[in-house]
Order: C-alpha cells, then sequence, then structure tokens
C-alpha cells in the first residue's frame, strides 16, 4: 500500500508540474505578451550641432509624445546642457560626443528648450519655434 500512495504522489507532481506550463518535450514555448494600449516606447535623438540660434540642434523642433524618451547627442567640440525653457526638465553636462541620459518628457503640448551654457542655442517641441535671447553675452 505504501508503494501505491508513493507512486501516486510521484505521479500528482509530475501532473501539477506539466499544467504549470511545461510540455511533454521538456522545452517550454514563450508567450507574446498581449497589447496594453500603450504606445511603443520610442527614442527621439536629437543632435546638437554648435551652431547658434534655431539651426543649434537637429531636428528642431521635435515631434515628441507624452512620456516618450529624448535623447540630446553632442556633435559639437564643446561641452553643452540643455533645459527646458520651463525649467521642468534638464541634462547633466554633455561632453562633445556624447549623448545625454534618455530624459521622458513630461507633455506632449510644445514647448521650447535651450543651452544654459550657450543661450544663444535654442530648440522646440511639437512646432514650438524658441528664439535666442538679445545676445549681450560672450557667446554670441
Amino acid at each position: 500500500m505504501f508503494k501505491a500512495g508513493s507512486v501516486a504522489l510521484v505521479l500528482a507532481a509530475v501532473l501539477v508540474a506539466a499544467s504549470c506550463g511545461g510540455s511533454s518535450s521538456g522545452a517550454s514555448t514563450p508567450t507574446t505578451p498581449t497589447s496594453t494600449g500603450v504606445l511603443a516606447q520610442t527614442t527621439i535623438t536629437i543632435t546638437i550641432s554648435g551652431s547658434n540660434g534655431k539651426t543649434a540642434f537637429s531636428p528642431n523642433p521635435a515631434t515628441v509624445d507624452k512620456g516618450q524618451l529624448v535623447v540630446f547627442k553632442n556633435a559639437d567640440v564643446v561641452t553643452h546642457h540643455i533645459m527646458l525653457d520651463d525649467g521642468s526638465l534638464q541634462t547633466a553636462d554633455i561632453p562633445p560626443g556624447g549623448s545625454s541620459a534618455a530624459v521622458a518628457m513630461g507633455t506632449s503640448g510644445s514647448s521650447t528648450y535651450h543651452c544654459t551654457i550657450h543661450p544663444t542655442m535654442v530648440g522646440g517641441f511639437n512646432g514650438a519655434d524658441a528664439e535666442p535671447p538679445p545676445c549681450n553675452q560672450a557667446y554670441c
């Protein structure tokens, strides 16, 4: 009787393991995640050229959705530091040839930004057209 109980216990364990996603061949089949209605996360890269004014960034203006990731890539020979004009977001210093960390946009509306080191370098998102400030600094 003890043997029959042991065999039944082992058989029950095998059935439980098989019902948890196992297959008779021992290989598991990956499942495809279902859509949750959230847009696929893409990253927008904005290249810093080092020019003054509206040509300092490309694309300018850039089109982004709320929560979309943005990376600033420094193609210039000097360091830059990008900040949204409303102060809600900024990068760390971006050395020549470097890129910022990816930052998630807080809004899908239009907004403008500039380089805090070189304030005449301006850009915008979603149709915003940034104008450089009047030049009264050494970086003009």
